[in-house]
């Protein structure tokens, strides 16, 4: 099984329902799967679980257990209008006011499920999440006291730092929200966030990246404490959400990609 996984999964092939159509075996990254009598067998239980044999099957032979919900039928295949896509992402701006508007708790699951949803590096899915909604202002309070005492220390290291005025709202700005993305596999986590905050945007929400929040969590230990964050996982950004109270009228210029076509 998925050492990663917190629970056990067992794939099992229906051979009533299986034509031997081999396009499960074809499509395991693992060669998993083989053919026998002309049906699908799986040859063990120690791959990486990714489900790729489950979604491809055309007559749903093939099951995977342990999860608490099915597998949903794409009856039509989802198709994103690339305009618009590229179009919302040259339009993105991290979003430093927000209005006092709470963000519904339903959205906020969504929100979740796009950072659940995205594949992780030999599909670990060992990327948590931690919402800070209620008592939030708590846990900026501590921070803000640490980040306080050692801005002396970060002007050396972050010109930026020099200029910085910290006050009481300094890293969540009044949001709504903010979640905290931590995994031990620093590029799934960073997947999952991006993928979130599309998500957040796509319900007219404002995200900041909140990289001194996730710095300072880094190296208190007092908020680690009280954030019951362990030494083993790592946060690999906080994002910090809420209904934007700034309107921006234009993109932002960047430079010409540097690509090289070989």
């Amino acid at each position: 099984m998925n050492i990663f996984m917190k629970e056990k999964h067992i794939i099992e092939v229906n051979r009533n329902l299986c034509i031997g159509c081999g396009l499960c075996k074809n499509d395991c990254p693992v060669n998993n799967i083989e053919m026998k009598d002309k049906k699908s067998v799986i040859k063990n239980q120690e791959c990486i679980k990714c489900g790729h044999c489950v979604a491809i099957c055309p007559k749903a032979a093939i099951t995977m257990n342990g999860f608490d919900e099915s597998p949903i039928e794409l009856v039509k295949q989802p198709k994103l209008d690339s305009n618009e896509l590229l179009m919302s992402i040259k339009a993105r701006r991290t979003i430093r006011k927000f209005k006092d508007k709470e963000v519904p708790l339903d959205i906020i699951k969504q929100i979740i499920e796009a950072g659940r949803f995205t594949p992780s590096a030999k599909n670990a899915q060992n990327v948590s999440y931690i919402v800070l909604k209620d008592h939030k202002e708590k846990y900026e309070e501590v921070a803000v006291k640490f980040f306080r005492r050692i801005k002396p220390i970060a002007s050396i290291f972050m010109k930026d730092a020099k200029e910085v005025t910290i006050d009481d709202n300094f890293f969540f700005k009044k949001a709504s929200i903010a979640i905290m993305v931590l995994t031990k596999d620093k590029i799934s986590g960073s997947l999952a966030a991006s993928n979130m905050a599309l998500m957040a945007e796509s319900y007219g929400l404002g995200v900041l990246y909140s990289g001194f929040f996730s710095e300072v969590v880094k190296h208190s230990s007092k908020l680690r404490k009280i954030l019951n964050v362990k030494s083993k996982n790592h946060v690999v950004t906080t994002l910090v959400i809420g209904y934007p109270d700034v309107k921006y009228r234009r993109t932002a210029q960047k430079e010409t990609a540097n690509v090289n076509y070989l």
